[in-house]
């Protein structure tokens, strides 16, 4: 069991590999600055503040590795100075009740993180940039099995019913060189932060991403949910763009995996 527990340790440690790859600058010009994620500090190349690229059709360009731009450890950190999250009571409690079980989380397992959740993997913007009008734009992401997001650009509304599903369903648009992303039909199972906070599948979010400048993307988020705050509310995140010439690397995270189980956690999907 000792053996068994060592090969745990050693997976979960190798996994971090491609983070660090994909995170870290080389060389000695770089900066220091933190993996919130992981409480670790790397030294990488400072984000470039050269004006924001645009698409040959003008439309902003998103393309790039991104890093950040969403809540890991706690979603109340992208509140303004002051302000609390406004849980109801019932959430409240259920936050209380992960927080005895944080090993439930359901990304912990393999499973898609939602929104506006992010993870210490990078992701990328698709975006079309022929002459015709995007039909689409995809957010593709290195983690939770090199999942992505579907966001419909063409004009449609949300259907009137929907089946619950991690990310949601999507619409978009671009007011001037602002994404704005509009989601709902959210299942509940999501954490949105490793603190356990909570939605239901009332949530619904509106994203307004902007690309500041060639190197940072900021990320507005107003979430609306009525079965677990007891009011709107908005966090701002920030998205720094990954060292010159990284690309998404394959990162496998399967369903129903046995590292959890071999250090003596049972998934809450299996229980």
């Amino acid at each position: 069991m000792q053996r068994l527990r060592l090969l745990v340790v050693a997976g979960m440690l190798s996994s971090l590999v491609p983070l660090l790859a994909a995170q870290g600058g080389s060389g000695q010009n770089g900066t220091l600055g933190p993996i919130d994620a992981l409480g670790q500090t790397v030294r990488r190349p400072p984000a470039s503040t050269a004006p924001a690229p645009q698409l040959p059709n003008g439309t902003v360009d998103l393309n790039g590795l991104w890093l950040g731009g969403g809540p890991v450890n706690s979603i109340a950190q992208g509140l303004k100075a002051g302000e609390t999250l406004p849980l109801l009571p019932s959430a409240q409690a259920l936050m209380a009740d992960r927080a005895k079980r944080e090993t439930d989380d359901p990304h912990l397992w393999c499973m898609p993180h939602g929104v506006p959740r992010t993870t210490p993997y990078p992701f990328r913007f698709v975006q079309n940039y022929t002459h015709k009008a995007p039909t689409h734009l995809f957010i593709l992401f290195e983690a939770t099995i090199h999942t992505y997001r579907q966001i419909f650009m063409d004009g449609r509304a949300h259907p009137s019913e929907l089946d619950p599903t991690w990310f949601g369903h999507s619409i978009g648009r671009f007011e001037q060189d602002t994404l704005v992303i509009d989601t709902v039909g959210f299942n509940d199972k999501f954490w949105f932060d490793r603190q356990g906070t909570p939605h239901t599948e009332q949530l619904h979010t509106i994203e307004r991403w902007t690309r500041v400048n060639e190197g940072t993307l900021s990320n507005q988020v107003t979430i609306e949910d009525p079965g677990a705050f007891s009011r709107p509310f908005v966090t701002t995140w920030t998205a720094r763009q990954a060292a010159p010439g990284d690309e998404l690397m394959e990162n496998f995270c399967q369903e129903n995996n046995q590292y959890g189980s071999a250090g003596g956690h049972l998934s809450p999907f299996n229980k």
